[in-house]
């Protein structure tokens, strides 16, 4: 195991950590700060990521938890699990630009696999993530998720998720048989 998964804890967020949760999935994905990481969308999008009352009604929606991932009292990662039937949705995840490419992001998906195969039984674990984003999905790949075909559309003029720097952007979906 690597050093930096080590000393990790995990838990259910809470009502008391949307702030530091909204920060760190907007450290992640947009701005200037984005850049540090390998994640950003900086170029892809602008404006905000996600808001507090996005995150809290993940937090809140019946069959759904956001899972938060502390390392000495501060929250570096988290990711969405929702249970959708014979399998899971996994999203809203985020690792602090400051700790990323050193093994986290690869502990923190194990670790919402296997909750997610023990607390519903599912058998598969699915995602969207924005097709141009060509990198990210050979990351997921490489954990053994595996391509469509399938596409969602962007929602355009939904600026909750963003603002679109081009006019092409779409939803990937993304599985993994959870075995």
């Amino acid at each position: 195991m690597d050093t930096l998964a080590t000393g990790l804890a995990f838990r259910d967020a809470t009502d008391a950590d949307v702030d530091a949760l909204v920060a760190l999935i907007e450290s992640a994905y947009r701005g200037d700060s984005s850049r540090a990481g390998w994640t950003t969308e900086a170029d892809l999008l602008e404006g905000q990521r996600t808001d507090p009352q996005g995150v809290l009604e993940v937090i809140k929606a019946p069959g759904s938890r956001l899972l938060a991932v502390e390392r000495d009292g501060r929250i570096v990662a988290c990711c969405q699990l929702e249970h959708r039937g014979a399998h899971a949705y996994f999203g809203m995840f985020a690792v602090s630009p400051a700790v990323q490419g050193a093994g986290l992001g690869k502990t923190v998906m194990a670790e919402a696999e296997r909750l997610a195969r023990e607390t519903w039984g599912v058998t598969e674990m699915q995602m969207t993530v924005i097709s141009q984003r060509e990198d990210l999905i050979a990351w997921y790949e490489r954990r053994g998720y595996r391509r469509t075909g399938r596409t969602q559309p962007f929602p355009y003029g939904d600026e909750r998720f963003g603002v679109p720097r081009r006019a092409d952007l779409r939803f990937e979906v993304l599985v993994k048989p959870l075995v």
